[in-house]
C-alpha cells in the first residue's frame, strides 16, 4: 500500500431527508421522550443549551456524557459527546425545511483523537451510527414504525468482540 497522507482530519457526515416538519423532526432529537424510540434507551433529560445530559444505551451498558454547547430552534443542535475512555467529539445537526412537511438533517461529527488509521475508523463507525440513527428517525417520525436499528446493528455477540 502507498504511504497515504491526509491533508485534513477526517470527519463522520449522514444525511436523510425526513418527510415531516421540521419543528417535529427537531423536537425528536432534543426530546428525550422522542429520542428513545429510536436511539438511545434513557436520557437524564432533554437537549438545553449550556446543559449537561447523559444517554444510555441500556442494552450495551454505555453512557455517554453530553454537554449541549447551542440549539437553534428548528435549524441547529452542537454538542460535545463522550463516554468512558472516548475523547470527546463535536456533533452537529442541521435542519432544512423542504416546503411544510419535509426536512433534510444533517449529522457531522468532528474532532477524532488517535493515529491516522484511528481516526479514520472512527470517522467511518460514527457514518454508519448516525445513519442508522437517522433511518431509525425517519421510520419513526414517517411511519411511526421502531426499526431496532440501533440494537440490532450491534447485537450482543457481535458487541462482545469488538
Amino acid at each position: 500500500m502507498d504511504n497515504l497522507q491526509l491533508s485534513q482530519a477526517p470527519i463522520a457526515k449522514a444525511e436523510l431527508l425526513i418527510r415531516r416538519p421540521v419543528g417535529e423532526v427537531f423536537d425528536a432529537f432534543i426530546n428525550p421522550a422522542v429520542t428513545t424510540k429510536f436511539w438511545f434507551t434513557k436520557s437524564s433529560g432533554p437537549l438545553v443549551a449550556g446543559q449537561h445530559v447523559e444517554w444510555v444505551w441500556e442494552m450495551y451498558g454505555v453512557v455517554a456524557e453530553v454537554e449541549v454547547k447551542a440549539i437553534e430552534d428548528n435549524k441547529r443542535i452542537l454538542i460535545e459527546w463522550g463516554g468512558g475512555d472516548e475523547v470527546p467529539t463535536l456533533v452537529e445537526w442541521i435542519f432544512t425545511p423542504y416546503g411544510a412537511d419535509t426536512t433534510f438533517v444533517s449529522v457531522t461529527n468532528s474532532g477524532f483523537k488517535g493515529t491516522g488509521d484511528e481516526v479514520v475508523a472512527q470517522a467511518l463507525n460514527s457514518t454508519g451510527g448516525f445513519m442508522l440513527v437517522l433511518a431509525g428517525a425517519k421510520a419513526r417520525l414517517e411511519h411511526d414504525l421502531n426499526l431496532n436499528v440501533i440494537v440490532d446493528g450491534f447485537p450482543p455477540a457481535q458487541a462482545d468482540t469488538k
